[in-house]
């Protein structure tokens, strides 16, 4: 799916220490030295390929809904890429918000 995301789209992703300091749980591919935040368009997909992530240990992870546009203005903020993944883990679009 090569389509732009309309900004009032809902996408899920996973935020680290949900209720105290939250923020947007982010990923490092070493290989391409790029930082990105993982979001999916189905609850299930974030669900599963949540399972493949490298987590900190101790940490609390909670799945949320956002409106792409929000994801989007705080990615590009912090300097992090948009992958919207599979439940897999296949790359479905890299986006530099």
């Amino acid at each position: 799916m090569n389509n732009p995301i309309k900004a009032d789209t809902w996408v899920w992703v996973v935020v680290q220490d949900p209720g105290g300091d939250e923020q947007f749980f982010g990923q490092l591919d070493k290989e391409k030295n790029i930082s990105f935040i993982p979001a999916f368009y189905q609850k299930e997909d974030a669900q599963q390929c949540f399972t493949q992530m490298h987590r900190q240990k101790g940490e609390k992870y909670e799945i949320q809904a956002i409106f792409y546009d929000e994801l989007a203005k705080d990615a590009a903020r912090n300097g992090f890429m948009i992958f919207i993944l599979s439940a897999d883990g296949e790359i479905l679009q890299k986006i530099i918000p």
